[in-house]
């Protein structure tokens, strides 16, 4: 059976499936939902370890277990599908902010974000280290996201600090530097699995790791910010 008859058809019933998947697309459907998922997570793992100029369509197809032009029919080209890849785990990394809002305690709103960006840390390692390699070569596929989204939320949560800082609910820090600590502190737990495992003596980064280092990045955050961590943080 060749491409063409294995194809995935849009479904009758639910006219959204009609739509290709692109960025702004409306995309509906199970089956739509569960083929693009199905395709961004093998793309993750071909673009984490081969980067985008070394991944194929073919490759990322073969680790999927579809044919080809079933990407090609739910994405289109390669660049779509790789700059779904890096929205998918940005927005993730976006709506953890949603923790910070004025009128949440600050030290359980930090908590809390932190401990969404060890998660994803935890179960998106592949994810987090496209986008590393996408910024370490300049952003060229997401600079109008970070620039656009993320800046807007970021100032957002920025004007948030600063006003717990006002209120005299946390010492004085600098918000978005405190945030760019924040990322770095999160991620290197993806990004740099390898060096950390071979420094623990460990075969694979556990939830007793993560459980460890949520613990310490928790405290050293907290305490730099003059808060007290949570019970249990």
């Amino acid at each position: 059976m060749n491409d063409a008859e294995t194809l995935d058809q849009p479904d009758e019933t639910d006219e959204t499936l009609g739509s290709l998947s692109r960025p702004g697309a409306v995309s509906g459907g199970r089956l739509r939902r569960a083929r693009e998922a199905q395709i961004l997570d093998a793309a993750e793992g071909v673009f984490a370890e081969a980067g985008f100029s070394g991944a194929t369509m073919q490759g990322i197809a073969e680790r999927a277990g579809l044919p080809k032009a079933n990407l090609h029919y739910y994405f289109g080209t390669k660049e779509t599908l790789y700059r779904a890849v890096l929205a998918r785990i940005l927005d993730l990394w976006v709506d953890a902010f949603d923790h910070l809002v004025p009128e949440r305690d600050p030290a359980e709103a930090l908590a809390a974000y932190i401990r969404d960006k060890m998660h994803w840390s935890r179960t998106r390692p592949l994810a987090s280290k496209v986008f590393a390699n996408e910024i370490i070569h300049g952003a060229p596929q997401v600079a109008d996201y970070l620039s656009g989204k993320l800046k807007r939320t970021l100032d957002e949560k920025t004007r948030v600090i600063e006003g717990w800082i006002a209120a005299g609910r946390m010492a004085p820090v600098d918000p978005r530097h405190l945030v760019f600590t924040l990322w770095a502190a999160t991620q290197t737990y993806a990004d740099f699995e390898a060096q950390i495992r071979a420094v623990l003596g460990r075969e694979t980064m556990d939830d007793d790791v993560f459980l460890v280092a949520s613990r310490h990045v928790t405290g050293l955050i907290l305490r730099g910010c003059g808060l007290k961590p949570p019970r249990g943080g």
